[in-house]
């Protein structure tokens, strides 16, 4: 089955309070699962990887979502660059988390591929996001 991902990472100041916001769908556009999680002091840039690591983590650990091809999409244009070998990763916070994903991926049993995506096409998975900072969960 192929799934559609959209993730996206909120930073309150940079650094500042952080979380991140998953929604996945499956191919009928239907939601199958959301993920919020407050990550407390982090950069942007950190929490966007940390919502990409967390997303394939839980369709790769998850016994219901069978998952053939996953498509994220994003609306963090650095990250999908990054990951799709556009942009060098120069800094070194973010080299780690890079590393994490390219990892993960190598163990995948699914096509991965990563969209850059407008905000406003974003608007379910940053709304989760700033829930998880406001109830800090």
């Amino acid at each position: 089955m192929k799934l559609i991902a959209y993730t996206d990472g909120a930073s309150r100041g940079n650094p500042g309070e952080a979380a991140i916001g998953i929604v996945i769908k499956n191919e009928h556009n239907t939601t199958v699962e959301t993920y919020k999680q407050y990550l407390g002091t982090a950069t942007n840039n950190v929490a966007e990887y940390t919502a990409l690591l967390r997303c394939i983590e839980i369709i790769t650990n998850s016994e219901t979502l069978h998952c053939s091809e996953l498509v994220v999409h994003t609306d963090s244009e650095l990250m999908a660059r990054q990951m799709n070998g556009e942009y060098k990763v120069k800094d070194a916070g973010l080299k780690i988390l890079f590393q994490k994903v390219k990892s993960v991926l190598t163990k995948a049993r699914f096509k991965f591929s990563i969209r850059h995506i407008p905000r406003s096409l974003n608007k379910e998975a940053d709304a989760l996001a700033n829930e998880a900072i406001d109830t800090k969960q």
